[in-house]
C-alpha cells in the first residue's frame, strides 16, 4: 500500500484520492483501426476514456477525460529494443511535458514486467516503479519500493477473443489512478506484440 504521508501523483492532484479505489476498465477493438477503453468506478460513474489506433506505426493512446479533454499521452518509441513508452501531459510530445518512461525490464523476459522512471530521475538511480506480472494471465502489481500501490486483475472471458476485454484496478489510497490506467494500457499493449 502507499504510505499515508506521501502522496504519489504523476499525473495530477485531481486522480488522488484518500481511499482505496475500485475501478472497471473495459477494452473494446471497436474496428480495424481503433480500439477504447472506458473506465468507471464501482456505481458506473465514467472517469476517463482511452482512444488509440491499433494498426497505425506510430502507436499513440490518448487518455481523456469524460468531457474529452487530453489528461495524458501515451507514446511507443520506435524501434525499442525494451519496447519503451513515454508519457506526456496532454497531448504534447515536448519535452517539458514529458512525465515518465516505461519499459519492459529485460528484452528477452518471459512474464512482462516493466520499469517506470520519472522524468525528474529519468534512467539515474534505477527505476522509480516496477511492475510485476505473471505467466499465466495479464494480471499485474506496481510496486514502489516495496509497497504494492495498485493491483490490476484481468477478467477473462469469451468476449476476450472477440476484441472485449475487462480489467478491475484496485488503487490504493493517495496514488494517481490515471497514473495506473496508462501503466494498464502499455502493459496490455506491450504483452500483445
Amino acid at each position: 500500500m502507499a504510505s499515508d504521508e506521501q502522496m504519489i501523483k504523476i499525473v495530477g492532484d485531481q486522480f488522488c484520492v484518500p481511499y482505496t479505489m475500485q475501478l472497471v476498465v473495459k477494452r473494446k477493438v471497436e474496428s480495424f483501426s481503433n480500439v477504447r477503453y472506458d473506465v468507471f468506478d464501482t456505481t458506473g460513474n465514467s472517469l476517463l476514456q482511452v482512444d488509440g489506433g491499433v494498426w497505425n506505426t506510430k502507436k499513440k493512446r490518448v487518455i481523456k477525460d469524460p468531457a474529452g479533454f487530453p489528461v495524458i499521452t501515451l507514446r511507443k518509441k520506435a524501434l525499442s529494443w525494451k519496447k519503451q513508452w513515454q508519457i506526456y501531459q496532454g497531448e504534447s510530445s515536448e519535452k517539458n511535458h514529458f512525465l515518465c518512461s516505461v519499459q519492459r525490464s529485460n528484452a528477452l523476459q518471459m512474464k512482462n514486467n516493466l520499469d517506470v522512471y520519472l522524468a525528474s530521475s529519468y534512467l539515474e538511480d534505477g527505476p522509480d516503479f516496477h511492475v510485476t506480472g505473471s505467466f499465466t494471465s495479464m494480471s499485474f502489481k506496481v510496486w514502489k519500493g516495496n509497497s504494492v500501490i495498485a493491483e490490476v486483475m484481468h477478467n477473462f472471458t469469451w468476449g476476450s477473443c472477440m476484441g472485449k476485454e475487462s480489467f478491475k484496478l484496485k488503487v490504493y489510497p493517495e496514488v494517481d489512478y490515471a497514473f495506473i490506467l496508462a501503466l494498464t494500457v502499455i502493459m496490455h499493449e506491450t504483452d500483445k506484440v
